[in-house]
């Protein structure tokens, strides 16, 4: 018998945590095989040049894996920079910009040709797999004014949309298609006016018209805290009555984000998750292992899980 010396037999051994690695995400390969994830790309992971070249390695990891990944994006920072530079007023209502035609004019110029652009340009370094669009194509999205609502009045905060309708035809085609489609948070009414769509509220809703197995929502904090700020323990997983009762208390920074969590879950997608952008390859790390990384939302009548399956 030949017995492989001593040196050998150390590097295998050392090399065995990577296979670990590796078979601990083959329940989720299976789970998720053929399934579309929608992923809501923002924070601080869009302007790291480190955390951005993560984020695209962990997006056409999936995309080789076997999954669907969509990604929709929006902007904030760097709006609110070129702003700046034109000494144009940023202001924010119930955690949502206020958006004069001027500011419009910044945003359509900023999400659907810079932040998209670049974002296009990084998925594309390993293999010509995303495609840019904006919510207006192909009536893709449709929106009508959306009002702040302050102490139970309504404000008015210029050109914000809500989606009324998803037209997700052509997402679908580029699905099938084997691309990556990358939405700016952007869509018409039926008025006439382009709104400016947060783009936690555009992923909830495209999700849910592509009948996604799951929404990500990347963001600056490690997931829903338990009893902010008193506590930093984060919730790794609760209903969608659970967030219901939270809501009135949450932060006006994640308000939206978890609106379009309850939303997601509570019109068939199968859950939705709340994920530290800041963390590299945290995307990965919540699918793919066994114990996630955030919160995830799951619908009433959705048994306790654990890690990443669902």
């Amino acid at each position: 018998m030949k017995i492989a010396p001593k040196g050998e037999q150390a590097r295998s051994n050392a090399a065995l945590p990577k296979a670990r690695t590796l078979i601990e995400a083959l329940p989720w390969l299976e789970r998720f095989h053929g399934k579309t994830v929608v992923i809501k790309f923002g924070g601080n992971a869009m302007v790291d040049e480190e955390l951005k070249s993560a984020f695209a390695q962990d997006v056409v990891f999936l995309r080789y894996a076997g999954l669907n990944p969509v990604v929709v994006h929006g902007g904030g920072p760097q709006i609110s920079a070129q702003l700046d530079k034109l000494g144009l007023e940023s202001s924010f209502t119930a955690g949502l910009r206020v958006t004069t035609p001027e500011t419009m004019d910044v945003v359509r110029m900023v999400l659907a040709g810079q932040v998209q652009r670049e974002l296009v340009g990084l998925l594309n370094g390993h293999g010509p797999f995303a495609v840019g669009m904006t919510g207006e194509d192909a009536h893709t999205m449709t929106a009508i004014k959306r009002y702040a609502v302050v102490d139970g009045e309504q404000v008015d905060i210029g050109l914000v949309g809500d989606i009324v309708n998803i037209e997700a035809g052509a997402v679908k085609a580029l699905i099938a298609d084997g691309r990556i489609p990358v939405i700016s948070s952007i869509a018409r009414g039926a008025d006439g006016h382009v709104y400016n769509i947060n783009a936690d509220t555009a992923a909830a809703a495209l999700a849910v018209a592509l009948g996604a197995e799951m929404l990500v929502v990347l963001t600056d904090v490690e997931g829903l805290y338990k009893d902010w700020p008193d506590s930093d323990d984060v919730i790794s997983q609760l209903s969608a009555s659970e967030l219901e009762e939270m809501m009135p208390g949450l932060a006006s920074g994640m308000l939206p984000k978890m609106e379009g969590c309850l939303r997601a879950v509570r019109s068939g997608v199968h859950t939705a998750r709340v994920l530290d952008g800041r963390v590299q390859h945290s995307l990965l790390l919540e699918i793919f292992t066994d114990e996630g990384v955030g919160t995830m939302v799951v619908p009433d009548d959705e048994p306790p899980v654990t890690g990443g399956l669902a």
